[in-house]
């Protein structure tokens, strides 16, 4: 796994250096679905901000990929997993953007890509990638989840507060979606299985402590017995001693002696 890890660093790192410091976008739509795969995601929701900018990119990012390509009927297949339930997009003409970025401060539009130059090429692409008969929003309407659009010029809040209000509103309330049947099955079966698994590695563990505590009575048992025996044996060869008379020498042997000592 770390291997693999490493290789994918790699060829990211390599992908950044031939494009200008930027990823491909089959990384960036792989990183995308992935993530909006996970749990989190996919229980509690998501937010995508200024994600995908184009056309294509929503068609690569929601689209179904196992889409059947011999089908003679064109048709817009889409994974409904990800699918958004809500599409928003603010207007505002151009005018109004650039004005509205020249009149950040400069601590605010330092590091970041509103700079002038930078933020009048940004606004170039995203115009050119989005003509009137291709725009992201097109690839929604067509799959009937049709955008939400806030004009963004009528706002006279200093911090687009009547813009957000209209956000939340379109919104709803944060709610949670929770598993579906099929996961809440899935992760019942796998919860029983884990418990059965459980279960019978304990009974494997009581057996084995049993098997044991059986084998070291026995063990106990038969080294008793052995002590006992071995007492028993000792305790009738001292019985056998006792019982043996005591030995008395012939007659003569102590009268010699006896007759030897008078000399």
């Amino acid at each position: 796994a770390a291997q693999q890890a490493q290789e994918t660093l790699d060829l990211l790192n390599e992908s950044k250096q031939e494009n200008n410091d930027r990823y491909e976008d089959q990384y960036i739509i792989q990183f995308f679905t992935e993530k909006l795969m996970s749990m989190p995601c996919q229980n509690q929701g998501f937010v995508l901000d200024g994600f995908p900018k184009n056309y294509n990119r929503a068609k690569e990012l929601f689209g179904n990929k196992e889409e059947d390509e011999e089908d003679d009927v064109p048709r817009l297949e889409y994974n409904a997993k990800i699918m958004p339930e809500i599409v928003i997009s603010l207007e505002a003409d151009d005018e109004f953007l650039k004005k509205r970025v020249m009149n950040l401060p400069e601590s605010v539009v330092a590091g970041t890509h509103n700079t002038e130059d930078l933020f009048l090429k940004r606004l170039a692409e995203f115009r050119a990638n989005n003509t009137d008969d291709q725009t992201v929003l097109n690839y929604f309407d067509e799959l009937e989840v049709h955008p939400e659009s806030i004009d963004i010029t009528t706002d006279t809040s200093s911090n687009m507060s009547q813009v957000v209000e209209k956000i939340v509103k379109t919104v709803g309330r944060a709610r949670n979606y929770g598993p579906t049947e099929e996961e809440k099955l899935e992760m019942e079966r796998i919860k029983m299985e884990k418990k059965m698994k459980q279960e019978a590695i304990g009974k494997l563990e009581q057996q084995r402590k049993e098997d044991e505590e059986r084998k070291e009575t026995r063990r106990r048992k038969d080294e008793w017995a052995a002590r006992v025996k071995e007492v028993k044996e000792q305790e009738e060869e001292v019985l056998q001693a006792q019982k043996l008379p005591t030995q008395e020498l012939p007659y003569e042997t102590c009268d010699a002696h006896t007759k030897s000592g008078t000399y």
